[in-house]
């Protein structure tokens, strides 16, 4: 005969009995069954067991994405009192005005005391007073995105830096009127600064981004495209002091950024994975080579299209010696030709490259791509749209085999973007 089943307490059960599962179960033993739970959809289906499951779930979330106004947050305040990670973003084609207003921030820098992530990208009614909400009441707060937030000035974001020591990631770009007084407070306030985003702050100059440099020593990720004040001093400064822990940069369009910064992040950032530089029309050939060799084992993602006095010795040098590079754009590099691809692939070398933008590259032709496939043969994505010797026709007559999986893109508007290339750059 099987045992005896027991209840809530000591008492036996008679053979056959069932025991419910909320008198078994202590709180604590209930959490400890929703914490291995790793799929959110099955997070979500423990809640609707019953209203005890369901407040315990709620106790226990640590990440929301919502839209909702003063009177639903106040009430998701009081439901999730656990909660680091607020998701409030819209998306950029479909967001709505006013979305997440001040009122909307005020009450999360009331309810929400220890959280730490939130991101408000697009929300265009969110203005300094918003910002300063968040500085006076969220000093646990280690990341924020306010991405495309043209309201919001310096004056707020000051005030959350100031307030907001512990921010390990800010991003601000598209924020017009952010100028260099938002990099001295950062530098004041936020030494444990890891990554910066401030792409299209044209108001942002080197002497901010060297204040940066003097206070924020950890910066992993900095993105100053579209930053047309910044040059080689600024650059220069940050290579030199977040030498060890810098390795995603971004200089799209910083136009005034030339060899002296290249060859300061070769000299000191031995650690670079991601390199943009694309629209720096005044980088060479000598500091792409001492980048490569610099950064030889650690460089996966390199931009550099609409450079326009690269040739074929630095892109030679590039494949050759950064093994494992995934991804690579030249676009527009018109200097560029065959031989850039050729010696590359003696002694068996098998490059890593998954993908190779080379659109507009006016000199190389098919014979330069039969090069090329002979050591690139993990291809996913190849861009060859409007190179004049390169046709689709062109490649099949002269029997080139592109791997399996890989997509070539031989036409189509050169706007057109990849979502597995942006990934990469």
């Amino acid at each position: 005969m099987a045992p005896a089943r027991l209840d809530g307490g000591d008492r036996p059960q008679e053979e056959g009995a069932r025991i419910c599962i909320n008198d078994a179960l202590t709180d604590d033993e209930l959490r400890a069954v929703f914490a291995r739970l790793e799929k959110e959809e099955e997070r979500d289906l423990f809640g609707l067991v019953c209203k005890r499951w369901l407040r315990l779930q709620s106790s226990e979330r640590r990440r929301l994405r919502a839209r909702a106004g003063p009177a639903m947050l106040r009430r998701m305040t009081d439901r999730f009192p656990g909660l680091l990670e607020l998701d409030l973003s819209q998306s950029a084609s479909r967001s709505f005005y006013p979305g997440v207003t001040d009122s909307d921030l005020a009450v999360i820098a009331a309810g929400f005391r220890n959280l730490r992530v939130l991101d408000l990208q697009n929300c265009k009614g969110v203005t300094d007073v918003g910002m300063i909400s968040l500085g006076n009441d969220l000093p646990s707060l280690r990341s924020l995105d306010v991405s495309q937030c043209r309201k919001i000035t310096d004056k707020g974001l000051v005030a959350v830096a100031l307030g907001c020591s512990s921010l390990k990631r800010l991003h601000v770009a598209g924020s017009k009127s952010v100028t260099d007084e938002l990099l001295k407070a950062l530098s004041k306030s936020c030494s444990c600064l890891e990554d910066l985003g401030l792409a299209g702050c044209n108001n942002i100059t080197d002497t901010g981004l060297s204040a940066l440099a003097d206070g924020c020593r950890y910066i992993n990720s900095l993105d100053i495209s579209k930053c047309t004040k910044i040059g080689e001093i600024g650059v220069s400064r940050i290579a030199e002091v977040a030498s060890s822990s810098l390795k995603i940069l971004k200089l799209l369009d910083c136009f005034r950024v030339g060899d002296e910064s290249i060859f300061s992040l070769s000299h000191f950032c031995h650690n670079l994975e991601t390199l943009v530089i694309g629209g720096c029309r005044d980088v060479t050939d000598e500091p792409i080579k001492a980048l490569s060799l610099a950064c030889c084992g650690s460089l996966r993602s390199l931009r550099m299209d609409w450079c326009l006095n690269i040739t074929d010795s630095s892109l030679n040098s590039v494949l050759s010696n950064c093994r494992h590079l995934a991804a690579l754009d030249i676009g527009c590099c018109d200097k560029l030709t065959d031989l850039a691809f050729q010696s590359v692939g003696m002694g068996g070398f098998e490059s890593q490259l998954k993908v190779l933008k080379m659109s507009n590259c006016m000199k190389i032709t098919v014979s330069g791509v039969g090069s090329m496939l002979k050591f690139c043969k993990s291809l996913e994505y190849v861009d060859l749209r409007s190179c004049p010797h390169i046709t689709r026709l062109g490649c099949q007559q002269a029997g080139l085999q592109f791997p399996e999986c890989c997509k070539t893109n031989y036409d189509g508007s050169l706007s057109e973007n990849e979502t597995m290339v942006d990934v990469f750059f």
